[in-house]
Formats: C-alpha cells, sequence, structure tokens
C-alpha cells in the first residue's frame, strides 16, 4: 500500500514539476555568438580555428569599425550581413557600372568578379536577380572560366517617357534569374550607342545580384553620374545558399566524424543541390550542426498552450496529458478531459495503476534488453557487409598465403576509435584531397598516424585498398611504414607509423624567415627520397611507379630522416610493361608535361616529379603561386642566362659549395627534360646524390682530421704557418671529377616546350 501512496503523491505532484527549458547555445565552449549586432551560430564561427567547421570561417574585424563588422573569409573582404543556420547567408556585392561624358567617351567602368569556389556557399537562385539599369545598356553573366551564360538583359529607351518606379520589365530597368550553383561570375556592362542620346538623364548604366526582397527600382536610380552607386555606398545586398557540400543525406553516416548534424536533428538535401543541411527534429529547438545543440521544448511550461486540460507530461521531443488521481478521462481538451472516478472505483483504480506501472516497468526493461541484443547484430552484420565491400575478405585470404601480408595488422574499428579519442579534432595532423589524419595511441602504446577517407563513396574506396596493396609490398628505411588497417568501418582506415617532424613542405614554404634549413640536410633528404623512389622502380619483384611525388608526400623524422608517403594513387606494373595508362592524376606543379599529353605515365614521369621537389630544395619556393610565378620555367630560363645564384635560397647559397650546388641544379634539369628518354633513371639520380653526400661527408672528416694533425705537431709559437696537407688536394681532385663527370652546367640545352 505505500507504494500506492508514493506513486499517488509523485502523480499529484507532476504537473507542478516545471522542467526548465534549455536555451541551447548556438556556438562550440570558448568562442564568440555576436560580432558586432551579428548573431554567428556553428558551424560558422570567427577567432580560434575550433570555432567554425573547416571552410566556414568568417572575420569580425574590430580594429577599423565600431560597431565591429563581418567578413567571409579569414582576412576576407566580402561583408556578412546576416547568418542563418537554416543554409542562408546575406552579403554585400559590389555594383558594376558603365558610365559616358556627353561626347560619349568612357570615364569609368567597373566588372565586379565574385569567387565563391573556396566556401561552401553559391548565389541562390531563388532569391537573387540578375538586375541592370541603364537606358543604352545591355549585360551579361559571365563566369570565370569563360562561359557566359544565354541570360541577361538589353535595353534602349530614347527618353525618360515610359519608365515607371516599381517597374523591372525592360524599360530603363530588367531582372533575370541566375542559375542554381552558381559559385563564381564576373558582370559585364557594354553600352549600344555609348550613351549620346540619353546622356542628359542617364549618363551611367549599372549591373549586379540583388537580393529579391531588397531591390525596388525608382526612375531616379537612372540619374545622376554615379549617383546610384554613391548611394548605396558602392554595394547592395545579395543572398547566399549554404550548405555541407560534398556529401548528401543518403550517403551520409551518422558514425562519420564529418557527419554535421548533432543529436535529435534531422537531415535534408539543401536547395542549391550541392549537399545536405541539417534542422532539429520536431520537439526540440537549437543548432542541429552542434553535438546536442538541439535541445528538447518542454511544452508543459505552458498548461494553456497544450492540449492537456489537467496534466501535462513533458517527454523528449514531446508531451502527453494525464489526468489526477480520482478521475479518469485522457486529459485532453478536445477529447474526453477528466472527470471523477465513482467512490467504489477509486481504490479498483489505484490498484489497477500499480499493476500497470509495474508490468510497464518490465515491458521497457525487456525492450531495452532486445533493442540492444538487435542493435548489437545489425552492427555486426554492418560491419561484415563494409569488410567484404573493402575486400577485407581477400586481404585475410592474402595473409594466409602471402609473406609480404603476413605482418599487417588488422585492427577493430573500436580499437582505431579508442585510439584516435573518437576521431577528436585536437587529434588531426591534417587533411588532404583523399582524407584526414589523425594522431593515435594503440592499447600497446604505439603512436600512430590513422588515415580516414574524407568522402562515403565507393569510387573513393579504391585508392585505400590500393593503398594498402602497395605498402603491405615495401619495406624500406625512406617509405612510410603500414603497421595495418581496418576494413570492417564504413570507409577503409589506414595505420600507419608516425613522422612527427612535418612535411617537407612545411618545413620549405610555411616556417618564418627565420627559420634554419641547412643545405647538408636537404641534400640527406633528396638522397633519401631518391634511394626511395629507386626502390620502388628498380628492386620490387614488381616496380611500383607512385605517381604522386611532391614535397607534401614526404614526411620528415626528428632527425630531418626522409619517408616517402601517400601510395593512394601509385600502380604496380609488370616487368614487361613500359608504362601505365590511366586517366590524369596527381597535383599540377609536379606533373609530367609529357603524361599530361600522351595520358601514358611511366617510371620517367616520377623523375619528373622528383626534378621539381630538387628545384624546391634549392630555392625554397612553391612550383606554382610562388612570387616567382611558374617556377619550373623560371628555373630553367634562370640556369640558360646564368643566374643560377641569384634564384637559389640565400641558405643553400651561403652554405653549399658551389660545384656542388652546380651539380644538383644539373641533375634537376635533367629530371625536367620534356621527353622522358633524355631523363636519367632513379637509379643513376640516386647514385649521383649518393656519390656528392658521401663526398661532402668525407671532405668534412679529412678536413677535421688535417686539422687536428696539425694541431698536434705544430709548434706552440705564434708564427709557425704550417704546410696544406694532402687530404685537401685528393678532396680537390674529387670535386673535378664530380663536375666533370656530366656537361657543364651552363652549357645544358633549352628544354623543349
Amino acid at each position: 500500500m505505500a507504494l500506492v501512496v508514493l506513486l499517488l503523491q509523485f502523480l499529484q505532484s507532476w504537473p507542478t514539476m516545471a522542467i526548465p527549458s534549455t536555451v541551447s547555445s548556438m556556438t562550440k565552449p570558448g568562442c564568440e555568438y555576436k560580432c558586432g549586432n551579428i548573431s554567428v551560430p556553428y558551424p560558422f564561427g570567427f577567432g580560434d580555428e575550433n570555432c567554425y567547421r573547416n571552410g566556414f570561417d568568417l572575420t569580425c574585424n574590430t580594429t577599423y569599425f565600431d560597431p565591429p563588422r563581418l567578413f567571409l573569409g579569414t582576412n576576407g573582404t566580402v561583408e556578412v550581413l546576416q547568418v542563418s543556420s537554416l543554409g542562408t547567408l546575406h552579403i554585400k556585392n559590389f555594383i558594376g557600372y558603365d558610365c559616358y561624358n556627353r561626347s560619349g567617351y568612357s570615364t569609368r567602368w567597373s566588372w565586379p568578379s565574385v569567387d565563391l569556389k573556396q566556401k561552401p556557399c553559391t548565389f541562390s537562385d531563388t532569391q537573387n536577380r540578375f538586375t541592370s539599369i541603364g537606358c543604352d545598356t545591355y549585360s551579361y553573366i559571365m563566369t570565370t572560366k569563360g562561359s557566359n551564360f544565354t541570360s541577361g538583359c538589353s535595353m534602349i529607351c530614347s527618353g525618360q517617357r515610359g519608365l515607371m518606379n516599381g517597374s523591372c520589365s525592360g524599360i530603363g530597368c530588367c531582372q533575370t534569374s541566375i542559375p542554381k550553383g552558381l559559385k563564381e561570375v564576373e558582370l559585364r556592362l557594354d553600352s549600344y550607342k555609348k550613351h549620346i542620346q540619353v546622356w542628359n538623364f542617364n549618363p551611367c548604366s549599372y549591373a549586379f545580384f540583388v537580393d529579391l526582397d531588397w531591390y525596388n527600382f525608382t526612375v531616379t536610380d537612372l540619374m545622376g553620374y554615379m549617383s546610384f552607386y554613391n548611394r548605396n555606398d558602392a554595394e547592395v545586398p545579395v543572398v547566399l545558399d549554404w550548405a555541407i557540400e560534398g556529401y548528401w543525406c543518403e550517403n551520409g553516416s551518422t558514425n562519420d566524424t564529418d557527419y554535421a548534424c548533432g543529436h535529435n536533428s534531422e537531415c535534408f538535401d539543401s536547395p542549391n543541390g550541392l549537399g545536405y543541411l541539417c534542422k532539429c527534429s520536431r520537439g526540440y529547438q537549437g543548432n542541429p550542426y552542434l553535438q546536442d545543440g538541439c535541445q528538447d521544448i518542454n511544452e508543459c511550461q505552458d498548461l494553456n498552450s497544450t492540449n492537456c486540460s489537467h496534466i501535462c507530461i513533458n517527454t523528449p521531443g514531446s508531451y502527453y496529458c494525464s489526468c489526477p488521481p480520482g478521475t479518469q478521462g485522457d486529459g485532453i481538451k478536445s477529447g474526453r478531459g477528466c472527470t471523477p472516478l465513482p467512490p467504489s472505483q477509486t481504490v479498483s483504480r489505484v490498484i489497477l495503476i500499480s499493476v500497470g506501472v509495474g508490468l510497464g516497468i518490465g515491458s521497457l526493461l525487456g525492450s531495452y534488453w532486445l533493442y540492444h541484443v538487435l542493435k548489437r547484430r545489425q552492427i555486426k552484420k554492418r560491419k561484415e557487409r563494409f569488410l567484404k565491400r573493402n575486400g577485407g575478405l581477400i586481404l585475410e585470404q592474402r595473409r594466409k598465403s602471402e609473406r609480404d601480408f603476413e605482418k599487417l595488422e588488422v585492427f577493430t574499428s573500436e580499437e582505431l576509435e579508442k585510439a584516435t579519442d573518437h576521431y577528436n579534432e585536437n587529434r588531426v595532423l591534417g587533411r588532404g584531397g583523399q582524407g584526414t589524419v589523425y594522431k593515435g595511441m594503440l592499447s600497446d602504446g604505439r603512436i600512430v598516424a590513422v588515415k580516414k577517407s574524407k568522402i562515403v563513396d565507393e569510387d573513393q574506396l579504391q585508392p585505400f585498398i590500393n593503398e594498402i596493396a602497395i605498402l603491405s609490398q615495401i619495406t624500406h628505411r625512406n617509405v612510410v611504414k603500414l603497421f595495418g588497417c581496418c576494413l570492417e568501418a564504413e570507409i577503409p582506415l589506414l595505420v600507419y607509423e608516425l613522422i612527427s617532424g612535418g612535411s617537407l613542405s612545411d618545413k620549405l614554404h610555411d616556417h618564418g624567415k627565420n627559420f634554419r634549413f641547412s643545405w647538408s640536410n636537404r641534400l640527406k633528404i633528396a638522397t633519401e627520397v631518391a634511394r626511395a623512389i629507386a626502390h620502388l622502380h628498380s628492386s620490387m619483384y614488381i616496380p611500383i611507379y607512385h605517381r604522386d611525388i611532391k614535397s607534401s608526400n614526404i614526411l620528415l623524422g626528428e632527425k630531418y630522416e626522409a619517408k616517402v608517403s601517400d601510395f593512394g594513387i601509385s600502380r604496380p606494373v609488370a616487368m614487361d610493361q613500359t608504362h601505365v595508362t590511366t586517366k590524369v592524376q596527381g597535383t599540377f606543379g609536379y606533373m609530367d608535361p609529357e603524361y599530361l599529353q600522351s595520358g601514358q605515365y611511366t617510371e620517367k614521369s616520377d623523375v619528373y616529379s622528383f626534378g621539381v621537389v630538387l628545384i624546391e630544395l634549392l630555392t625554397g619556393d612553391k612550383p606554382i603561386g610562388s612570387p616567382r610565378g611558374n617556377l619550373i620555367e623560371h628555373f630553367i630560363s634562370s640556369i640558360n642566362e646564368n643566374h643560377l645564384f641569384k634564384i637559389l635560397d640565400v641558405q643553400v647559397a651561403q652554405e653549399g659549395k658551389k660545384e656542388d650546388l652546380q651539380i644538383v641544379a644539373n641533375l634537376a634539369m635533367r629530371c625536367l627534360k620534356f621527353s622522358g628518354k633524355e631523363r636519367p633513371t632513379m637509379r643513376e639520380v640516386a647514385s649521383k646524390l649518393d656519390e656528392l653526400r658521401n663526398f661532402e661527408e668525407h671532405s668534412l672528416a679529412t678536413n677535421n682530421e688535417a686539422e687536428i694533425e696539425n694541431f698536434i705537431s705544430k709548434p706552440s709559437g705564434l708564427w709557425d704557418t704550417g704546410s696544406t696537407s694532402n687530404g685537401c688536394v685528393s678532396v680537390e681532385n674529387s670535386v673535378m671529377s664530380l663536375v666533370d663527370e656530366q656537361p657543364l652546367l651552363f652549357n645544358v640545352s633549352s628544354q623543349s616546350s
């Protein structure tokens, strides 16, 4: 009976138990929500990189503006007016103009362009219009790739007659729709008769993308020199559609760490067709892009706003109605409501309630157990399906039958989740075109790098499976070691040795001017990479072409030991084959021009890419995007004009011997020959660099010995000068033999174009 009394007291008190409404945060912890008066919900953010999703960075400029203003991107110039978690972004966009004097001469013009390729945004085709103003005007949209759209505007009006405020139908003002998914545009304007006939009231034409709800044409927009432009401070508001691009709901996975939607939320495909968006599930509110951003709405806080007549009981995402003890009914205003029980039924009802509660609890526990049993079975079947799809069964057979695969470890998805702290963003070592690399610690204490694909797409799985097959066959001190893989996850995971020093690209390009990167270390790296590639080409049972040799794929240890990595597009080649024919893949700036023309990749294509890396080591510049423009062309022309020492990195020029630098530059020139047949093999390249490096080490050791010998045998008097040792003579002869072995650097013929 005591249980019944407690139950009655609990039910009696339920309506008065107001569950406080949780005001869910719209940003990550520690991140600012406001820039001036503009709210910035995650995935957008500014400040610390942890405050925004990759690509969703904004800048809050507090230095030059009071109140602060928000801009698109890091250090961007496009002002942001509003950020909505519903998939829109309002920005300011420049007005294009074309102005003339009375004689018909062009006096001022501007063709604004916008490029959103690096941002997850497009111009909204539903909320914007391409708008043009003028009475002697034609204008059109043009992409920066050069293809113009047929949509545009063309207008001629001889006078002000027919112009109407609010009308943008082709007389003085024209509007047309824009294509869906537009990311990059340039607006073009011109005039038929140079505004001569309409100059007295319309000296300028204008073209712009604009928010359809904002702009309303008035005749005064045509009048005055640059008046419309100046009145609007050169800009008008435009709406962008944003999305989690490259993914769609059908191939998104809640188990993927890159999945954007948090708990209690739903995925839906974005209107611009380039990705997906998230929204809180029914009964929840908040920011769906945060892990726990969608919080339950407590509908029972205000009984009058519900359909309950007496008792409202809040549940996650919903609520239900009940009647107080001693009454019966459904507790719904529009239903049966609650009516008093007859006295004789009260005790019976309490007993029935107690029995019902007991059965309910038992049923709940049983359902919970059954749910977990079915969930475990579902997870097991899912893992088996992924294992089969990802080639796990074939790999297991090869592990049993082939020695190369014996030591390859197979990890479970749980092991790697634990190792990476559930793929914590703080563990990210780097992101590339094919995936994200996390730092992890295995249960045996080994520190490893875990590589995970970025896109859940079966076409993207092949490079991972290919990398397993390639790396399991390679054992070389200068090739990154593959410990194992996990193929039971939705995307296969690769586990490598962790190389702690970053990439060669980081060392060369991402450090300040005070960073010291000695010539001896550069030569060491070049030699070790050449050895590794030569091993792939010449020492494997089945030769392997790497196909993506570049400085960012060369990892460095703490003592600058080099490791070649990323074999995602590598290919094994039969002994009787001289090339592989595939679709063109690689990295622009490093790709063999002969391969770009023919589609046939040979071992000499790897040689060309290595030649580009040699130039990077010599100059410290990037192949593409450096202040010198195209680095390869600049290097070749500098050599042909005898200007090698003008383009070398300052530290290289100071530390390297002139003869050594000429030899390496000469070797790079040979690697970069247009015809693959004229390039050396990687074995020749490695041999030449080995010879040069051994000579440098021998030279240093000989000089040190000579200094010690002179110090021991030399009298203590200050005036005894001693004599030159024979060791120095042999060193000098060695230098001459190295230089003379190849044609002189400055006599190298020009590269074919």
